[in-house]
């Protein structure tokens, strides 16, 4: 049966804004509502940053509604100019197709699309945009949007307010496009909710109105709150930049990592949002996170289920090894060259050409992980030098043949997270 998808969103976090909030609950509890989000094919990936309406989607699902994942390719011809400063780079059809193509893959690993009536449905707005006349689009379309409702949104203001950036035609076009894409799915799929980033409030609302202009129907939006962490930066950002879906782009093990650092004000939040676990199995484990936040295992749950959705569980498993191994939290030399092989291509990793004994003083240089011999001596009395996850206190210590774990590596991490490896010619 239907559940108040507007009631349990809003528990777990996820509604900033909603339009007639309890007229919707009532709806989604008596029979099964179409919701959408739209996805921008200017890329070839999705990101970490655009879990929250992914997930949003995969929410609606479970709780026995059915959801559209819109692929952008008509729009994303011309760039949703929502928050944006400047005009956006104009992609051409074959690159905005292929970006959707690689993007619908991707959310298939989130939505059901053989469940029936609730099944999922991808389609992409170029297959109807681009049959429109554009005589057709300004008598049917056009004629709703007053120009003054439309510059007097903040950001289009803010544009035209700016001389030097000023906003063309193309991008005013965009909200028009976006209410089109509303009201079509309206009356060919029965979709009445449109849900986004609070940024596409205005853009939601737009179409909201157009249903009701054209056709007397009632339609509603939602949408969701800009996540940022608790150092107040924008979520789905590491320090290397945006975390891709894409392993070509971000590596599972880093993809992995993202989520295991984790800042602990941020752990609840994040699994209320991104886990379908219950609301008081999430209460409980952040209780025993509180007695031990040491252990990360909130941390670590959230990295293992994410890492297994988007990657699958035996990427994830490999994942997790490599991190428990660089951590310490797994014997070095309990791995296979497998897994050594998985982390060399995640960190510094220096081939020496030499079979051992070699100083490891030598060894610390050579790895870069110091710039002279004298810093690795102090780094050795000071205690802050490791070997194969054992803190080494003798300046006069060699790598030697029994060091070497499978593969020929050698381990070293060179105070709290400067890891790097060693691999040796044999």
């Amino acid at each position: 049966m239907p559940q108040n998808f507007c009631e349990i969103m809003s528990r777990r976090g996820f509604v900033e804004w909603c339009s007639d909030a309890a007229e919707l609950g009532q709806k989604m509890e008596r029979e099964t509502v179409t919701g959408y989000v739209g996805f921008d094919p200017s890329a070839d990936s999705l990101h970490a940053g655009n879990m929250i309406p992914i997930m949003g989607l995969a929410w609606l699902q479970k709780l026995g509604h059915r959801p559209i994942a819109l692929a952008g390719g008509g729009t994303g011809l011309i760039g949703d100019p929502s928050g944006k400063t400047k005009e956006r780079r104009l992609l051409s059809v074959e690159l905005v197709a292929h970006n959707a193509e690689r993007i619908k893959k991707q959310l298939a690993k989130f939505l059901d699309f053989d469940r029936g009536d609730a099944s999922a449905i991808m389609p992409n707005n170029h297959d109807w945009l681009s049959r429109i006349s554009f005589i057709e689009f300004l008598r049917d379309t056009g004629k709703f949007f007053p120009v003054n409702t439309l510059i007097n949104r903040e950001y289009v203001r803010s544009r035209i307010d700016d001389p030097e950036k000023g906003i063309t035609y193309t991008e005013l076009s965009y909200i028009l496009l976006q209410a089109y894409d509303f009201d079509h799915l309206y009356r060919e799929f029965g979709c009445a909710l449109q849900m986004g980033g609070n940024d596409q409030q205005g853009n939601i609302i737009g179409g909201i109105d157009l249903i009701r202009k054209r056709g007397g129907g009632q339609a509603y939006g939602l949408t969701f709150p800009l996540l940022l962490t608790a150092s107040g930066a924008k979520f789905g950002k590491s320090e290397e930049g945006a975390v891709y879906l894409d392993p070509g782009k971000t590596s599972p093990y880093k993809f992995y990592q993202f989520w295991i650092n984790t800042d602990d004000r941020d752990i609840g939040r994040l699994h209320r949002m991104y886990s379908f676990e219950s609301l008081e199995s999430i209460d409980d484990l952040m209780k025993r996170h509180a007695e031990h936040p040491e252990r990360r295992e909130a941390q670590k749950l959230l990295a293992w289920d994410m890492t297994g959705r988007v990657h699958g569980n035996e990427t994830a498993a490999k994942a997790r090894d490599a991190s428990a191994l660089l951590f310490g939290e797994r014997d070095a030399r309990s791995a296979d060259s497998a897994l050594l092989d998985t982390l060399a291509a995640e960190i510094p990793t220096t081939d020496v050409a030499s079979p051992p004994p070699m100083p490891l003083i030598d060894c610390l240089l050579a790895s870069g992980g110091v710039s002279s011999k004298s810093e690795a001596r102090r780094k050795i009395r000071e205690g802050g030098i490791y070997l194969n996850g054992e803190r080494v206190t003798d300046e006069s210590r060699a790598v030697n043949s029994d060091d070497l774990l499978q593969g020929g590596y050698v381990q070293a991490r060179i105070g709290k997270k400067d890891f790097r490896l060693l691999r040796f010619n044999r």
